[in-house]
């Protein structure tokens, strides 16, 4: 992970599942991390794993709704180590429901979340990127973002959304910045999301894709992957889900 050592990495949603355990992973491989999450105690309490298993870690408390938190949080990460080599765009919510039940402002949390929260992050961003001449930018997005179920129709359209701004990334900065854009959409994952989950109907399934969850450090394993690539070859796109996944 010779890639990773020297990096500062910014990960979002990272009180929890996949940020909580890409921010382990990869300070564990001597990467500097600044987590970032709405939950300070989280925060908190992560920091101090991380730095008594040996690693470098800060935290910083930040919505991603908020562009201006967004701001404070790439600043944050300048003011303590100097640079910005990757963001993990990862805080996400998923209140799955079926159209019908007119949950309107579910969706339009998930719209703020899912798709402003990834945008507000690149901006955050992206001038230091530019400024350096290299960065990394990940976004999560899901297999959702790949195909749509019954329930999953505004989910799905925010993580088809995450994926066509992380193409659009790409094509516009790496060949002249030098910025990677990796899309990550993992399968079904031990995480809080469906903790936020409301519909009766998919309360009811929750069991089920319980059973079938894998760790969240299977996809912060994928995330290291793609950092530790040397500069010149960027991993755009990875699907990561349970081998029992249909």
């Amino acid at each position: 992970m010779e890639q990773v050592q020297p990096k500062v990495v910014i990960i979002t949603g990272a009180s929890s599942g996949i940020g909580e355990a890409t921010a382990k992973l990869l300070a564990q491989q001597g990467a500097k991390v600044v987590l970032a999450a709405r939950r300070e105690e989280r925060l908190k309490t992560i920091v101090n794993e991380i730095k008594q298993d040996g690693g470098e870690a800060v935290y910083i408390q930040a919505d991603v709704v908020s562009s201006e938190d967004m701001q404070k949080l790439a600043q944050f990460a300048l003011d303590q180590y100097g640079r910005i080599d990757v963001l993990v765009n990862n805080a996400g919510t998923m209140p799955v429901s079926r159209l019908n039940e007119l949950r309107v402002a579910e969706w339009t949390q998930m719209i703020d979340v899912n798709i402003k929260g990834v945008l507000h992050g690149i901006a955050a961003v992206l001038p230091t990127m530019r400024e350096q001449q290299s960065g990394h930018i990940i976004n999560i997005s899901s297999v959702a973002g790949h195909e749509v179920h019954p329930t999953s129709a505004v989910y799905s359209a925010t993580k088809f959304a995450v994926r066509a701004i992380s193409e659009g990334l790409r094509v516009e900065e790496s060949p002249t910045s030098r910025i990677r854009s990796t899309i990550i959409s993992p399968g079904i994952t031990e995480s809080e999301l469906l903790h936020t989950v409301k519909s009766p109907e998919v309360q009811a399934m929750a069991s089920h894709f319980t059973a079938l969850s894998i760790s969240p450090y299977r996809i912060a394993g994928a995330i290291a992957y793609a950092i530790n690539e040397p500069e010149d070859t960027g991993i755009n796109e990875i699907i990561i889900r349970p081998t029992l996944q249909p």
